[in-house]
């Protein structure tokens, strides 16, 4: 049992006057803020708790497509120039994404 789902059932508890805890104590046990327990009790009595998050088997807005991976791929092997300047050089991505992809890709040496 998560403590999401822990916490749904104590309160359903004290709403049912099966239990004599306070939302505070509610908040200790499952580890949570009083304010969210509030939150989470106001959800119950709507019968809108979820207990998987809402961006779940979502594609990430900022994915590289496979063209600019092929891209970026073909660019680093015409140049002979360090990780590094490549990187500062296309300046549309992050380094460790562009690292992780050349890595991934065998191009980069691997120093132990």
């Amino acid at each position: 049992m998560t403590k999401k789902e822990e916490a749904v059932k104590l309160i359903e508890d004290k709403m049912n006057n099966k239990t004599f805890l306070s939302y505070k104590e509610i908040a200790d046990v499952t580890g949570y803020h009083p304010k969210y327990i509030l939150k989470l009790k106001k959800e119950v009595i709507n019968g809108t708790v979820s207990f998987i998050h809402g961006n779940k088997n979502r594609v990430p807005a900022n994915i590289m497509s496979e063209e600019e991976k092929q891209k970026i791929i073909a660019l680093y092997k015409k140049s002979n120039v360090s990780i590094r300047r490549f990187c500062k050089f296309y300046n549309r991505r992050s380094y460790s994404c562009i690292y992780n992809l050349l890595r991934s890709e065998g191009l980069l040496k691997t120093t132990k």
